[in-house]
């Protein structure tokens, strides 16, 4: 079984910064692709960032130069740097794991008031 649990949400203003965590655990492959996506109320699911094993990144247009991912294998974390945020921003962001299949994590909150 994998689990997948996220932290570092909060309530922050705009052009304020947040870090977000999540930590991996289970069966987890030496090869998969983790990242972070979010949904506001009313919206679809959307990706954020996705960063391979092998470091290999994308984002989101409406992030890029705001946000950077980056994990530790080593620990099986990844991260979601968030800064100059915007009202925008505020959504329930979740951690996806895709290796042999696709988990989730129960996503975490981040309010961003204007």
């Amino acid at each position: 079984q994998v689990q997948l649990v996220e932290s570092g949400g909060g309530l922050v203003q705009a052009g304020g910064s947040l870090r977000l965590s999540c930590a991996a655990s289970g069966s987890i492959f030496t090869t998969n692709i983790m990242g972070w996506y979010r949904q506001a109320p009313g919206k679809q699911r959307e990706l954020v960032a996705i960063i391979t094993s092998g470091g290999i990144t994308n984002y989101a247009d409406s992030v890029k130069g705001r946000f950077s991912i980056s994990r530790d294998n080593a620990k099986n974390m990844v991260y979601l740097q968030m800064n100059s945020l915007k009202p925008e921003d505020t959504a329930v962001y979740y951690c996806r794991l895709q290796q042999n299949g696709n988990y989730w994590g129960q996503g975490t909150q981040v309010t961003v008031s204007s």
